[in-house]
Formats: C-alpha cells, structure tokens, sequence
C-alpha cells in the first residue's frame, strides 16, 4: 500500500474494470432514454387513446404526484429510476461496502491489515470514501448523458431545464448514500460478503416494491414512507428545477446514520474470522 489515501485508491483499483463497466452501460442506457423520449412522444408511449397512466406509473417516473410518465420530465426521470439504473446502483454500492470489512473478514486478510498502523476508523473512512466516489461517478455519468441530451435537443429543453438535470444527479447522491449507510453498517458487523450483497439488492427492490404497492393500492399509501423511492423523486426535480431538499435531508440523514453505526459497531466487534 502506498500514497496518502493506500486504502481509497486500492478498494477503488481493485474493480476498476467493473466499475468502467457500470459507468459505460450508464451512459449507454440514460443515451437511449434521451433518444426515445427525443424522438417519440411521452403520450404517445405512456397515454394512448387519451388514457391517464395509473398512479402506480409514479413510481417509475420518480415523481410524489405532481409529473406524470407521460411527459417529458416523467421519461427522463423513468430513465433515473428504471431497474437497470437500480441495478447499476446497488452493483457499486453492494460491492464496494460488501469490501469494506466484510470480505476481508471472511478471507482472513483483515488481520494483515490490522498488523500495519492503520486503524479502524482510517479504514472504514478510506474505504467509505471510495463507495461515495464511485456513487457520484455513476451520477454524474447518468446525469451528464441526460444534461447533454436536453442542451441538444429544443423540444426536450423547453420542457426540462438543464438545472432539474443536476438536481435530479444531486438527489441520486443522496439516494446511493441511503443506501451506502445501511450496507456498510451490515459489512462493519458482519463476517460475509454475501450478507452485504443481499441486504442491498433486498433494501433496493423490497424498498421499490413498497413504493409501487403504496401508489397502487390507497389502503398501502402509508408504506410509502418506509420506502427511500418515496423520497428519491427524480422526475420532481427534472420538472421543477430544483432539489426538493427535505426529501433530499431524509435520505441523507439516513445513509449518514448507517455510516454512523457501522464506525459504532466496527469499534466494538471482534475481527478475528
């Protein structure tokens, strides 16, 4: 290990192809959504015949209520909340927190580390940073494609301006930390990369579920409070121009929270495997 930050750069190199992989396929993806809702109507795709999209469209467009799929915003914000954009997401977040201990842990590699001077909290520190720089790497390349996509394109500027564009990035930041704090407090108390793996894709697909049941069924709305899609409204904030900062602060405080415990709980564990 070398430089000033030997654990960051390391976790970071270490899947530096897969990572180049993910941010390629972004591109790619959010490429073809500019494209489709470029050339083809959002009512023509999502309003046929004079038809409203159920509510539950909601949840795909990223929107509390106030953006329907079928408009330009809602399918530029269905783009950023899409299971291939999920799937990306929890891919980064889960490998890199399922790294942080767990899996040394459970290769026996983590007594090495601990042999060097480099402490706890250094450790999970570096190792957090590198999940946060990989989240907003993702973000940007998503919402650069889309950025770029609406400067081109007339029709789709008139009706998304550029500053919902990063507005919409900023809120899928505090997104991946809701979901970065939990899978690294998973990895600082665990001894399986496996149980880091699953405890994201489970908090990323039950949490996307909920969100659709609570839009669909009225007697299920409360759920949708569990739920961090409630609060990750992409298509608001294509719509409106700006962050909807209270969602924003609820999903940041509870990644941060989860940051918070795994420190608490990786002080506290024996790390012998």
């Amino acid at each position: 290990m070398s430089g000033r930050f030997p654990l960051f750069g390391l976790a970071l190199y270490r899947r530096r192809r897969m990572l180049v992989a993910l941010v390629l396929g972004m591109v790619v993806f959010e490429t073809l959504i500019v494209v489709i809702a470029d050339t083809l109507s959002p009512a023509q795709l999502f309003a046929g015949g004079g038809r409203t999209p159920p509510s539950a469209f909601r949840a795909f467009s990223g929107s509390s209520g106030d953006v329907s799929i079928a408009s330009y915003p809602g399918l530029l914000g269905a783009g950023l909340t899409h299971p291939f954009w999920i799937a990306i997401q929890l891919t980064a977040v889960g490998a890199l927190t399922a790294a942080a201990v767990a899996a040394d842990v459970e290769s026996g590699t983590i007594e090495l580390l601990m042999a060097r001077p480099v402490s706890r909290n250094r450790l999970l520190a570096e190792r957090t940073a590198a999940v946060a720089a990989a989240s907003v790497l993702l973000n940007l390349a998503a919402t650069s494609t889309v950025a770029i996509g609406v400067a081109l394109s007339p029709q789709l500027h008139r009706a998304v301006p550029v500053s919902g564009v990063f507005a919409a990035g900023l809120l899928g930041c505090a997104f991946t930390l809701c979901l970065t704090g939990p899978a690294l407090a998973v990895s600082a108390a665990g001894r399986r990369r496996s149980q880091v793996v699953g405890v994201t894709i489970a908090f990323g697909a039950v949490g996307f579920a909920l969100n659709f049941v609570a839009l669909a069924w009225s007697k299920a709305a409360p759920l949708r409070f569990l739920s961090p899609f409630h609060y990750y409204t992409p298509g608001d904030a294509l719509a409106h121009g700006a962050v909807p900062w209270l969602s924003a602060g609820v999903l940041a405080a509870v990644g941060l929270a989860g940051v918070a415990a795994a420190f608490g709980l990786l002080a506290r564990r024996d790390l012998a495997p």
